[in-house]
């Protein structure tokens, strides 16, 4: 009976969204997630697939490569929510005739995929992407389920507590969940998950691969990451000091998201017009240390300049919006700053050492400080791909 009421609920909601998501369609962001989500572009599901990865964005879909890469040579199925994500995952598995790249539709159309999913194994599903058709369609075709990666943060308990009775109804769906931390595992135990277990962070699995090595400045090179409305602000000034003070020093700005580019770039024109200070735009021309500020304005670059960086400022953490993950600076064992809201990523944060927390109004003293800051490593950790590998291959479905 829930499920039916769900399903009714979900037809509803659908309805009522018709007239924003049509509207929606006028952003260049959502062209093509929203008609293939929600209107069935692209629906059809060409091969069963053994294996179903879902992953929400970019992020997450980088951080399952390692293992999608390791896993047997059975027709796989990679479902994601977001643009970047997808043409990620479409990049990264354009030459593996096993894989299928697909947006994943909305709930009330997932039970379409019934039949094409007779020979579904194993379900895994990333960190909180929690839909409920997508686990029930899964378990009424006899796979086994798998959340993996999952965390719930101290500052997103509260949402999920004033529904705890849904996620307890959800997580009577989930076979096996891995958890990011111990923290993790107590508040998932009390939204119903069926014995928690601590993982660790996917992140972990993987190392960077630089795919452009790109030339060491004799500059000191600072590089301000994934960074976020307001942030390239302040990381902007914070440079501005050191570099009136320090000649051989030049900044790299990574905004996090693709769509602010052109806002990011019209900020650094504007802020350097009265000053002897020039800024470069990668896409425009290339990678270029002939300036003292240069806007990388494409994606995936990110492994590459890490790899040339001295200090990096990692964002998404000025603000209450959560950080970024320190693995991938912390792998060059670059200076890292962080702003103090990091509760997204926690977990990765303890995973390494020689990291600096800094307030928003600390900032431009301890850039200019620079020398002082050690630099970061990882922590010894386990190899746990191969353990994880088994748990998802051997399921309990019988073919």
């Amino acid at each position: 009976m829930f499920e039916v009421i769900y399903y009714l609920l979900t037809v509803i909601v659908y309805i009522i969204s018709l007239p924003l998501l049509l509207f929606a369609l006028l952003k260049s962001k959502y062209r093509h997630s929203i008609p293939a989500r929600f209107f069935l572009k692209d629906f059809y599901l060409y091969t069963s697939p053994a294996f179903w990865f879902h992953a929400c964005s970019y992020g997450e879909i980088k951080s399952l490569e390692p293992i999608i890469k390791a896993m047997p040579l059975k027709p796989i199925l990679i479902t994601t929510i977001t643009q970047t994500g997808f043409d990620l995952a479409r990049h990264t598995y354009q030459d593996y005739a096993h894989i299928q790249v697909k947006f994943l539709p909305f709930e009330i159309f997932i039970p379409f995929w019934k039949k094409k999913l007779q020979f579904l194994q194993t379900l895994i599903i990333t960190e909180a992407e929690l839909w409920y058709l997508v686990l029930k369609t899964a378990k009424n075709v006899g796979a086994k389920t798998m959340l993996i990666n999952s965390r719930i943060s101290t500052h997103s308990f509260p949402r999920y507590k004033k529904i705890a009775w849904f996620y307890k109804r959800l997580f009577h769906q989930i076979d096996e969940v891995l958890a990011q931390g111990k923290d993790d595992i107590l508040r998932l135990e009390l939204l119903g998950a069926k014995n928690p277990k601590v993982f660790g962070n996917l992140k972990l699995l993987g190392t960077p691969h630089i795919r452009t090595h790109y030339p060491k400045s004799p500059k000191l090179t600072i590089i301000a990451a994934s960074t976020h409305p307001g942030e390239e602000e302040l990381i902007l000034q914070a440079f501005l000091k050191l570099r009136d003070s320090l000649e051989k020093c030049w900044l790299i700005v990574v905004p996090r998201h693709p769509e602010r580019f052109k806002e990011v770039e019209r900020f650094i024109e504007k802020t350097l017009a009265n000053t002897p200070y020039k800024y470069k735009v990668f896409s425009q021309e290339g990678f270029s240390q002939e300036c003292d500020v240069l806007l990388a304005d494409i994606l995936g670059e990110l492994f590459n300049l890490y790899a040339i960086g001295d200090v990096v400022i990692l964002g998404g953490s000025f603000d209450k919006i959560g950080g970024h993950n320190p693995l991938e600076p912390a792998f060059f064992h670059t200076k890292l700053l962080s702003g103090p809201h990091i509760f997204n990523q926690s977990a990765l944060f303890e995973a390494i050492e020689g990291y600096q927390i800094v307030e928003a109004n600390q900032l431009a003293q301890t850039l200019c400080n620079y020398h002082f800051l050690p630099n970061t490593n990882i922590l010894n950790q386990d190899n746990k791909l191969q353990s994880l590998l088994n748990s998802i291959t051997n399921s309990h479905h019988h073919f």
